[in-house]
């Protein structure tokens, strides 16, 4: 998978500075989210095993404050989101959730706050891969799902959940779940309570490949690494044009957005054209 050049998790005590001072202890949003740098591929690890790696606010928060870093780091060229054995991710904290109550004028406000992680992992300028190595649920499937590619590894199981415990889809998951997977199979999940394991969800096109479990991450660190070695501006301006591209109203009109961007391009240092 490569050298990890760099490496912290929350909780731990960060090296000294320059003056021989060590900087204050992470805080505890930080403790759930573990970070490793591979060249120019992080990899962000939900780390709360025992809640199955749910997304408390504290999660939250840190996956935000690690995106908002990471995009500035020119060093850093696509992001890894994985989970800690044995989830991927277990969803929305329910002790959070079971909180909420119905009508209350600050109840959509803490639901959207619920959202803002993967919220900003989709809005993010940097290519990014799922490497789904246990259960994505709720919540966790949205996280997923914001992701511009996923990885299943063997124990992958892909479950909406949402009406099972009586709450709607939220953070725009069924819009994201069809435009994936089609209609039937979005209704499937959602409706019907099916789950698709790691075959089943490549088999789909929710995922790309399924790995073995030892392996999950390697493919994906490996797959990250050549979006990660693309100029960092140009990569950002291609997903965001691939982003756009179903809402365009005709042909013609993508053309014109293309041919404006790739104008653009071919006036970038990074532009190296070969006779």
């Amino acid at each position: 998978m490569g050298e990890v050049v760099s490496a912290r998790r929350a909780g731990d005590r960060h090296p000294a500075d320059g003056n021989g001072k060590n900087p204050p202890m992470a805080t505890p949003r930080e403790a759930q989210l573990h970070e490793e740098h591979h060249g120019g591929v992080a990899v962000l690890t939900l780390d709360d095993p025992e809640r199955r790696n749910a997304l408390t606010l504290p999660v939250v928060e840190a996956i935000v404050d690690a995106f908002d870093r990471l995009e500035g780091d020119d060093g850093i060229g696509a992001v890894v989101i994985t989970g800690a054995p044995p989830a991927f991710c277990s969803g929305a904290d329910t002790s959070h959730l079971g909180a909420l109550k119905a009508g209350d004028a600050a109840n959509r406000t803490s639901i959207v706050d619920v959202y803002t992680g993967f919220l900003r992992v989709r809005a993010s300028s940097l290519p990014t891969i799922a490497a789904v190595n246990g259960p994505a649920v709720g919540a966790g499937f949205n996280l997923a799902l914001a992701c511009d590619l996923r990885l299943a590894g063997a124990s992958a199981r892909f479950d909406t959940r949402f009406l099972k415990i009586g709450i709607h889809p939220g953070g725009g998951h069924l819009w994201l779940l069809e435009r994936l997977v089609g209609p039937q199979t979005a209704a499937a999940l959602t409706l019907f309570g099916a789950v698709l394991a790691g075959p089943g969800a490549v088999d789909r096109g929710l995922a790309r490949a399924c790995h073995p479990a030892d392996e999950l991450v390697a493919a994906a660190v490996e797959l990250a690494a050549t979006a990660s070695s693309r100029a960092k501006p140009l990569a950002a301006r291609a997903k965001d044009t691939l982003r756009h591209a179903a809402w365009q109203p005709d042909f013609e009109a993508a053309v014109a957005m293309e041919v404006e961007h790739q104008t653009w391009s071919m006036g970038q240092q990074f532009f190296t054209p070969k006779g």
